[in-house]
């Protein structure tokens, strides 16, 4: 799965090349939407709309992703939230020190579900 995440600068587009997926995007007024996408398709992601792409099928989901700048810039949710005080985190979300501890600070694309096989690229 590609980690929630949001572009802060530009649009997104994307073109499917193979497998199947689905992509929910997050509105800043709370709306969100969900789409399923296979091999052929464009998908389009407004900027600043949180987003995920999540493979469905049982072969790799490979995606393009375009945008129309100069600069890539990106932010995941998990980074976002482990760098910012501990405190904002735990009061706004009714959250303890196991989910706090377990945030990474460093970003990871792509995470992992147990019982699925990846591909490792290092």
């Amino acid at each position: 799965m590609r980690e929630l995440h949001w572009h802060p600068n530009n649009d997104e587009w994307q073109y499917f090349l193979a497998g199947t997926g689905r992509m929910t995007g997050y509105a800043a007024d709370g709306t969100a939407r969900t789409f399923d996408v296979r091999a052929g398709d464009v998908g389009y992601m407004p900027f600043c709309y949180g987003h995920y792409i999540q493979n469905t099928g049982t072969e790799t989901l490979w995606y393009l992703e375009v945008f129309k700048s100069s600069r890539y810039a990106d932010i995941s949710l998990t980074q976002w939230m482990a760098l910012v005080p501990d405190q904002l985190v735990r009061n706004n979300l009714n959250v303890g020190s196991e989910l706090m501890d377990a945030l990474r600070k460093e970003k990871w694309p792509v995470v992992r579900f147990p019982g699925y096989t990846y591909l490792d690229f290092k």
